[in-house]
């Protein structure tokens, strides 16, 4: 009779292990989702969220133009957007 509550003893345990798993997978699943859409930002339309069109405009500014090398230059004067510093 000893191995018998020893098993019944054994199989709780794993059930509760189990259940228990399975529980905290749910609520971390839950919480990863609530935390992604806190931090979602809201799309009102507003000019700030719009999507870019696509047109890259070269900054032209005296000042920002002196700091800038001959190759990012190059890519401005083409329509692309700088990939070099």
């Amino acid at each position: 009779m000893n191995r018998f509550r020893m098993a019944i003893a054994g199989g709780a345990i794993a059930a509760s292990m189990l259940t228990g798993g399975v529980i905290g997978a749910a609520l971390s699943g839950a919480t990863s989702i609530a935390a992604s859409a806190a931090t979602a930002s809201p799309s009102t339309g507003s000019a700030t969220t719009a999507a870019p069109s696509g047109t890259f405009v070269p900054n032209e500014n005296a000042t920002h133009e002196a700091g800038e090398s001959a190759a990012r230059e190059a890519q401005e004067n083409a329509g692309q957007v700088p990939t070099v510093p």
